[in-house]
């Protein structure tokens, strides 16, 4: 039975005809899973003027819908709730886009939003409980507030957490929670809200906090908040780290095969913030994950020992994309 960690691969697979195997061959060949970590995704303020001036709530996601809906798993953090009497205002802070909004996730094959965030209660619990309720009608998973989120794929248990760590430092109980968590499934990703706004650097502080989160039991950690591509930490099995800079993270470089991504900040995905190029620029991650086919064996404990796979993570991809016309998302080289 294979543990949690040698679960995980982005090592392509290339299947061949089936007749030039013998079964025993074919058994041991793993379908991969597919699972894309994306940024903040604000469909409020000038995003929501333009898709109803287009009547096109598909308009934001047009250009890049088709090549993330072939995923697995999409995860994105949704910087707004989405209500019916949602009015358009374009300055100050108070997002929220309406019902229509949402599909615009279900073109781009949106599987998983992070709601821990400093947005998501600008219309208090009522705008909270509508936003589940549209999210519920379109199968679309929401984390983030206090309960873990499981997707079940060719008998892999992804699981999903989200915390914001925008206007508190994380406490024991939510390094208990990851614990917790990590013992129901086979990988864990934790989505976290945190960071300096405008910068492409971590504080000390998150990079401490990252590695608790590693050592409780996170695979995966996709963060947002910044509004800019950050760096990325790489955390060895040792509980040492490895860090990318932000210019190297853009331009393709990605976390040995032996250790634990820790993303900063993935950027803006859609947004309204057209004012600088950083603001316009995002990136996703593509993680490939070998399917278990079987139960859980799962690696506990809360030490790095025995957490990161070895030689199973090949090929590790990140996309850059940019924001353009008040919104729309692309791909870019």
């Amino acid at each position: 039975m294979l543990t949690k960690r040698e679960v995980v691969s982005t090592q392509k697979i290339y299947l061949p005809t089936l007749t030039t195997k013998t079964s025993k061959e074919i058994e041991n060949i793993q379908p991969e899973i597919k699972v894309l970590l994306v940024g903040d995704v604000m469909l409020g303020r000038k995003v929501m003027l333009e898709s109803q001036k287009k009547k096109d709530f598909v308009y934001p996601f047009r250009k890049v819908a088709s090549t993330l809906s072939t995923s697995d798993i999409v995860f994105i953090n949704l910087e707004n709730p989405m209500v019916k009497d949602c009015p358009y205002t374009y300055a100050g802070f108070k997002f929220c886009s309406p019902p229509e909004s949402a599909e615009g996730l279900v073109s781009a094959g949106v599987d998983v939003v992070n709601l821990a965030n400093n947005h998501s209660m600008n219309y208090g619990q009522a705008g909270i409980n509508e936003t589940l309720e549209i999210l519920g009608d379109k199968e679309i998973l929401a984390t983030g507030l206090g309960e873990l989120k499981v997707l079940e794929k060719q008998g892999t248990s992804f699981g999903f957490l989200g915390f914001d760590f925008t206007v508190k430092e994380p406490i024991a109980a939510d390094y208990e929670q990851i614990k917790n968590a990590d013992e129901q499934v086979d990988i864990l990703i934790v989505g976290v809200h945190w960071g300096v706004e405008y910068t492409d650097k971590p504080t000390v502080s998150q990079r401490l906090w990252a590695k608790k989160m590693v050592e409780a039991g996170a695979d995966v950690i996709s963060g947002h908040h910044p509004h800019w591509v950050q760096g990325v930490d790489c955390i060895a099995e040792d509980g040492s780290a490895s860090y990318i800079a932000a210019n190297d993270f853009k331009r393709g470089s990605v976390c040995q095969e032996s250790t634990v991504p820790i993303f900063y900040s993935l950027g803006n995905f859609i947004f309204d913030q057209m004012w600088s190029e950083e603001t316009k620029k995002g990136a996703i991650v593509e993680l490939t994950f070998s399917s278990k086919g079987g139960s859980a064996s799962g690696r506990k404990g809360g030490t790095l020992q025995g957490r990161v796979p070895s030689g199973t993570r090949q090929g590790m991809k990140t996309f850059r994309t940019y924001i353009r016309n008040w919104g729309q998302v692309e791909f870019v080289d």
